[in-house]
């Protein structure tokens, strides 16, 4: 029998967060997802009278493809991509995954092949540019076991946190958006941590519920060559399957001038020069879901925890909200700045805005998880 659950979600993204109707080509792309899962987006989203294709992966198979990668191949599967991607208005990203870590054995050398060569063309200047999207991952016995819950307990929480009143968010976060639209000079304090930059003229997007989910987070970037001080981050990331634990960077002019994350220092490194403009920041977000409170390595959840910010090294998405920066890697590499991870402040044009995870000024406190949850 169907969980409920999964309809609730289903009809949540197809109808709020995409916003299908009868004019979309919508496009449901599903990594190891259970078939009947994948059969009820279809069956909600035709409900909208939009038209609907499905691609079904798996990350056994991608692992394979990967490990054999050459440039002609992924030359190849990006121009099919691309044009299936051009077809449609609408995208929904199902993720889920057996094995966290399946693809930990890619090179990183292919990594950066893919990325340059497969996810610039197809991601980057198609879908996120061009279609109507949201993603999410699905859940896992392995999901749970890296956020330590039971399977039962993580499904509610996911359940809960992934169908929130979204739409109350997206009221409540409207101040803030104004205040960043105005905000010249950003610094932020915390343990490891004083970094300054500038996001005048930059613009602020708002995310609830519409693209990433869940959601909860209002992200702007820095001037490009703005960013100047040191940051270190307090949650473990998991990125090109390798996880990166105490990840500390000094910047100076915008550019990351030393890079450390302990036994895999070399290979962070190995990522911030991809490109050039791999070790420039493309994204600084605040995060303020209430539900989301402690990091599982997994980039979607953690990026929302209430009271966090995230870093981006890498491309930037396009105005508002972008600099410019172009890369073929975007990684969200998050702090948290509750006070049972050291604490922390954000300061806007020397106005104190958010301390110890908790905006505290009026304009801002609906933001704050008691207003939210």
């Amino acid at each position: 029998m169907l969980d409920p659950r999964v309809t609730r979600l289903a009809e949540m993204i197809c109808g709020y967060s995409c916003d299908l109707s009868s004019s979309d080509h919508l496009l449901i792309h599903a990594f190891d997802i259970p078939e009947e899962a994948v059969a009820e987006f279809v069956r909600v989203a035709q409900g909208t009278g939009a038209r609907v294709a499905v691609r079904l992966e798996s990350n056994i198979v991608r692992r394979q493809l990967m490990l054999g990668m050459i440039e002609a191949n992924a030359s190849l599967i990006a121009q099919v991509e691309k044009y299936e991607m051009e077809q449609m208005t609408a995208y929904i990203a199902l993720r889920g995954s057996h094995n966290v870590t399946e693809l930990a054995d890619v090179s990183g050398e292919i990594n950066n092949l893919w990325s340059r060569v497969y996810a610039t063309p197809v991601v980057f200047q198609t879908r996120v540019p061009k279609t109507k999207w949201a993603a999410l991952r699905w859940p896992t016995p392995g999901m749970a076991q890296q956020a330590g819950m039971s399977t039962a307990a993580f499904e509610k929480f996911y359940f809960d946190v992934c169908t929130l009143d979204y739409r109350k968010m997206e009221e409540a976060v409207k101040p803030l958006v104004d205040l960043m639209n105005r905000t010249d000079r950003v610094r932020l304090v915390g343990p490891g941590t004083d970094m300054s930059f500038s996001i005048q003229g930059i613009g602020a997007v708002p995310c609830t519920g519409h693209r990433n989910i869940p959601d909860g987070e209002c992200f702007s970037a820095p001037v490009r060559e703005s960013c100047n001080g040191e940051i270190t981050f307090n949650t473990v990331s998991l990125y090109q399957g390798t996880e990166f634990s105490g990840i500390h960077y000094k910047m100076k002019d915008g550019k990351i001038i030393h890079a450390e994350a302990g036994a895999n220092t070399a290979k962070l490194n190995e990522i911030l020069d991809t490109d050039e403009g791999a070790r420039y920041i493309g994204e600084w977000s605040l995060g303020f879901n209430p539900y989301v409170l402690h990091p599982m390595k997994d980039t979607l959840f953690d990026e929302k925890i209430a009271g966090s910010f995230h870093f981006t090294p890498g491309n930037a998405y396009d105005p508002p909200g972008g600099n410019g920066n172009k890369s073929s890697i975007h990684w969200d590499t998050v702090m948290i700045q509750r006070p049972e991870y050291g604490g922390g402040e954000v300061w806007f044009d020397d106005v104190l805005i958010r301390k110890d995870g908790i905006f505290v000024i009026d304009s801002l406190l609906g933001l704050n998880p008691d207003r939210l949850g």
